[in-house]
């Protein structure tokens, strides 16, 4: 059980992880697993598992009329993953502000790089002097 939503863990692909981000798309998966495989963390991915739909009950018409069509199913859901490392101590807020993660080129790892604004950590200035 976490401690809170920021400090998760659970089972991916039968490995206890701490859970970096879940919903995530395949492009965001790559990108996380190069930067924290960078760092030095085991990577494991998990496709998210699809919602559960219900069905709808049949309603049949006393009287004999037709009823009218079912609505159409509803398009599938996007292909998400869920994205952990290894190390289920690990925490992604802490590890962004507390400059822990580098980018291949050697820079810290800004909130604007790891949420994917910019494409190189400008880490000259810090988050707090921004305007």
């Amino acid at each position: 059980m976490a401690i809170n939503k920021n400090h998760e863990f659970e089972e991916l692909e039968g490995v206890k992880c701490g859970i970096v981000e879940k919903n995530v798309t395949p492009a965001r998966v790559e990108f996380l697993k190069q930067l924290l495989t960078f760092n030095g963390f085991t990577v494991v991915s998990a496709p998210t598992p699809a919602p559960k739909v219900v069905a709808k009950p049949v309603v049949k018409a006393a009287d004999g009329e037709e009823l009218p069509p079912p609505p159409p199913p509803p398009p599938p859901a996007p292909e998400t993953f869920s994205v952990g490392v290894t190390d289920y101590t690990f925490n992604s807020i802490n590890a962004i502000f507390g400059r822990l993660l580098k980018t291949p080129d050697g820079h810290v790892v800004t909130l604007a790089y790891w949420q994917q604004q910019e494409t190189v950590s400008d880490d000259e200035i810090p988050y707090y002097e921004y305007k």
